[in-house]
């Protein structure tokens, strides 16, 4: 389960920003990641209760906001949302796409005390 890596990273970050601007309790965590991230909703919630314990973030609420894949499509020239990577393009058909969009993860907003 990578996800638990991945709160993991996110915890040193949190700390790291606790220190930086003197907050002791980060009350709610806002990600945004995209939908080719390759990231489980489900198990990074799980992980999350389980490696923000200890932490300033113990007990705070984990906001996912989802990202929409994004590709250029060769064919007709738009930039298009996708809901699979190896999608046609829904504009026209065609399946020459570019991936522009989809694989991010990023804090967006921490609400602390």
């Amino acid at each position: 389960m990578h996800e638990m890596s991945i709160c993991e990273g996110i915890l040193m970050t949190l700390e790291d920003q606790a220190k930086q601007h003197d907050f002791k309790t980060i009350r709610r965590v806002r990600l945004e990641i995209g939908r080719f991230a390759g990231v489980d909703p489900k198990a990074l919630h799980f992980a999350w209760e389980v490696v923000m314990r200890g932490s300033p973030a113990e007990g705070s609420a984990l906001e996912i906001i989802d990202l929409p894949g994004q590709a250029a499509c060769f064919d007709c020239g738009e930039a298009v949302e996708i809901e699979e990577r190896f999608a046609p393009c829904p504009l026209c058909g065609g399946g020459r796409l570019s991936p522009m969009g989809g694989d991010e993860m990023r804090i967006k907003d921490l609400e602390v005390l």
